[in-house]
């Protein structure tokens, strides 16, 4: 099982947007880049557009709890950068739906083991 650490500073998001390989689902966005840190970090952004603080704060959860699940899993192959990006239909779903996109965004970017 992998472990993740999360991203915090602005200039690591900026990096991962601007150079990084993103995957759009219907739930959230991924953006996606190697890293040689031997470890996943992780980082959640969730606009205004989602909603008040309480909204964004449980799409925020929901999303975490995926990719822990995910991690847990291990169908992530080396160490990876993700940011996630929060849309207007994550705070209706469960975490089950958004670890089925995220997933699916994995594979399509070639993160995963089953993209092999």
């Amino acid at each position: 099982m992998q472990s993740y650490v999360s991203l915090n500073l602005n200039k690591d998001f900026q990096r991962l947007y601007h150079r990084g390989k993103s995957c759009a689902q219907p739930v959230l966005v991924v953006y996606a880049m190697k890293n040689r840190n031997g470890f996943c970090r992780m980082g959640i952004t969730t606009g205004k557009k989602i909603g008040n603080a309480v909204e964004r704060n449980r799409s925020r959860r929901i999303i975490r709890a995926a990719f822990q699940s995910v991690l847990k899993s291990g169908c992530i192959k080396g160490s990876w950068d993700f940011v996630f990006v929060a849309r207007t239909k994550t705070k209706f779903q469960k975490s089950t739906r958004i670890e089925k996109a995220m997933i699916a965004a994995f594979e399509q970017l070639g993160v995963s083991e089953a993209s092999s």
